[in-house]
């Protein structure tokens, strides 16, 4: 069979609660972050985002945290086939915190949990056959059923020719000889689990653990003794992780130092969250593994991922992407707490987002102040249209990636609503409409802090009537709003797509979107996606996209406005902007709704009528844009 994946992790999988506040207990904490978790599971997607075609043997539940574990995984570029589905049991729950700078509480929730049922029945042969290699961690060893069905998949991988690994991984209350609240607790002495891990050690070609997991895998609290227990029933390479001091590798015989063994360089970083730093540890270590790279460097991989794990909050999301691995170890450490490194961490966002969008065909309807202005409206009726518009979304969409919507919170909520978890791209409005200099709807609040009330799958969608000619005084004003505003989307982990219309101010040129382009970058804002009024010229278009591309390289792209234009005039903007690969379609609103929507709200055009019309102009403007991006496809 061919060998399609890289690895397979097996074992547990949760969901992360991570207290949001730090530096105090998990009895005050006020709100809690919501990531992937388990050991196996993070290295699934820590692998993943190192290029890796990883998979995952686990089970959860048939419920909400079991699908948000599934549907992140695959946003991840996670192979989700053995990710099963328990229809009596929960998904494991991990309640965490940041006390200070050496106390990390976690309380398991995982009493007869989904990821513990995992049985013989569930490991399939053929699953097993298309991996590379195979990991497997100390925790599905505590069990008879779930031992069971690691050692089928450790032999299975053995008969196929695929390598083994294991992550002692050893959480002393999870093994029965710790308390609930000793979750933190990383070593208690237990003759019974040291029996068990080395029954099964010679099944294994690497090993890892720190310097506790030898200990209880060697059954002496001696590193060197318990690494010498160790290789006496196992040839694996031996990986001791030794905190500040970085780790060490022996391919063979136990030297009488730790120092005597192979070592790759450390990073001098502040350590801010131990928590999962061993998974982003393990997922470095095993891409260089099985790339094939001498120790050396594979420790090098080993200890820049678990650098980025103890500087940032949480556990997968620290982990980097392999562009951000790679920019790191080639410019080095800047600033130690590697969280407040700017250009690192723009790096780390654009290169670890999920969802793919190279097509963006986007009907807007988020407009309020153009639907309050028509005869016969009211909210109550504003908020019905936009149901329609919903709609005819929908039905354009049929369900097919590159479709989304932009829809407001104030007049459209129930349609806002309503689009969640449908697979189309959402991006929501923040600006007063015509406000300038900038103002945002009073719903964000002055803090902007009701953007932590927004689904994670809403994009920051802002309008800013700006030109780089405006006066100092209005330039000041609606940079510090812009600026505000972006900041505040990261820290709430949303996309942020920016909208300039320059040519609503006063004249504009060839290279005047260009110049607002690079002014925003300048002080600091980087937009996920800019949103860009037409241009006719090749020589306007150029000058933007190459101010995006000096300064951001993994921008998600530029989506084209559509001012109220009609199809015909659309249709030559959309020749023109399709012939730059950095645009990446359309938002596009009244020139679809316009009409509709003032027969709709005049009692002149009931709702299938106003569907339609809206429907089949919603889905010409789609096929005008398909027939500009082939047209260039096919002078390329």
């Amino acid at each position: 069979m061919t060998k399609d994946l890289d690895l397979i992790t097996i074992g547990r999988s949760s969901v992360d609660l991570y207290g949001a506040q730090v530096g105090g207990r998990l009895e005050d904490m006020r709100s809690f972050d919501k990531y992937l978790g388990g050991s196996p599971t993070n290295m699934a997607a820590g692998t993943a985002r190192l290029g890796l075609r990883s998979a995952l043997l686990t089970k959860v539940g048939d419920e909400h945290m079991g699908r948000f574990i599934r549907e992140q995984l695959a946003r991840e570029g996670v192979d989700v086939s053995g990710v099963l589905t328990d229809p009596e049991r929960l998904t494991a729950l991990v309640l965490l915190g940041i006390r200070d700078e050496d106390r990390f509480p976690l309380i398991f929730y995982r009493e007869n949990c989904a990821d513990m049922a995992l049985s013989e029945g569930d490991v399939d042969e053929n699953f097993i056959a298309r991996a590379r290699a195979v990991v497997a961690t100390g925790t599905h060893l505590s069990h008879p059923r779930t031992e069971k069905a690691v050692l089928k998949a450790l032999k299975l991988a053995r008969k196929h020719g695929a390598k083994t690994a294991l992550d002692i991984d050893y959480r002393p209350n999870l093994w029965g000889v710790a308390g609930h609240g000793e979750g933190e607790s990383r070593f208690v002495e237990s003759a019974k689990v040291t029996a068990k891990l080395q029954s099964t050690l010679h099944l294994f070609d690497l090993i890892v653990g720190t310097e506790e997991e030898f200990h209880i895998a060697g059954g002496s609290t001696d590193t060197i003794q318990a690494l010498r227990a160790v290789r006496a029933v196992s040839g694996a390479t031996l990986v001791c992780k030794r905190g500040a001091d970085g780790a060490v590798a022996f391919e063979g015989a136990i030297p009488a130092s730790l120092d005597d063994g192979q070592t790759g360089p450390g990073f001098p970083i502040e350590v801010f969250n131990v928590l999962g730093a061993g998974d982003g540890f393990m997922s470095g270590l095993l891409k260089g593994w099985l790339d094939g790279a001498a120790w050396p460097r594979a420790l090098e991989y080993a200890n820049a991922c678990g650098a980025f794990a103890v500087s940032r909050h949480g556990c997968t999301p620290a982990y980097p992407s392999l562009k951000e691995l790679d920019f790191f170890l080639e410019r080095g450490v800047k600033e130690k707490a590697l969280r407040k490194d700017a250009e690192l961490e723009q790096i780390h966002w654009s290169t670890n987002r999920t969802g793919n969008w190279p097509e963006m065909r986007i009907f807007a309807f988020d407009h309020r102040m153009q639907l309050e202005d028509l005869t016969g409206a009211t909210p109550e009726k504003i908020g019905r249209f936009k149901e329609l518009c919903l709609d005819a979304c929908e039905a354009v969409a049929q369900g097919r990636p590159g479709y989304g919507l932009l829809c407001d919170n104030r007049l459209g909520r129930r349609a806002l609503h309503r689009a969640a978890g449908q697979g189309l791209w959402i991006g929501r409005p923040v600006e007063w409409p015509g406000s300038r200099p900038l103002e945002l709807e009073p719903e964000l609040g002055p803090d902007f802090g009701g953007l932590s009330e927004w689904p994670a799958e809403h994009v920051v969608k802002c309008l800013c009537f700006y030109h780089p000619d405006d006066d100092a005084e209005m330039r000041a004003t609606q940079e510090a709003t812009v600026t505000r505003l972006f900041h505040a989307a990261r820290r709430n982990r949303l996309e942020f797509l920016l909208e300039v219309i320059p040519s609503k101010v006063a004249a504009v040129d060839n290279d005047t979107t260009a110049r607002i382009i690079r002014r925003f970058y300048e002080i600091g804002v980087h937009p996920d996606w800019w949103k860009l009024e037409p241009m006719t010229s090749d020589a306007g278009w150029q000058a933007a996209c190459d101010a995006i591309q000096e300064n951001d390289l993994h921008t998600r792209g530029i989506v084209v406005l559509g001012l109220a234009s009609g199809e015909e005039a659309l249709a030559e903007s959309f020749r023109a902007a399709a012939r730059f690969p950095l645009v990446k379609g359309f938002a596009v609103g009244r020139t679809i709704f316009g009409a509709a929507a003032e027969a709709w709200m005049a009692g002149h055009m009931d709702d299938a009528e106003a569907l339609r019309d809206m429907k089949d102009r919603y889905a010409r403007l789609c096929a005008l844009w398909d027939a500009a991006r082939a047209q260039r496809e096919d002078a390329a």
